[in-house]
């Protein structure tokens, strides 16, 4: 059984490091503005199916307690 001291040296730890820091670079990170819209665009779409689901959870109700009672 070899015990493989090279992957945990502090050189290669350093050029992971260094070559996450590139990677993060090349990163095109959206706009304040555009990240703003974004966000109101996902509540917004969150909000209008949470009252759809409620919707169709209150015809259910209404439904079954029809064809039940």
């Amino acid at each position: 059984m070899s015990n493989n001291k090279e992957t945990s040296s502090p050189a290669l730890k350093r050029s992971w490091f260094q070559e996450l820091k590139t990677e993060f670079g090349k990163i095109n990170w959206p706009s304040k503005q555009s990240l703003k819209r974004r966000s109101i665009a996902v509540i917004i779409i969150a909000v209008i199916l949470g009252f759809l689901i409620a919707g169709i959870d209150w015809l259910l109700q209404i439904g079954l307690s029809y064809i039940v009672g």
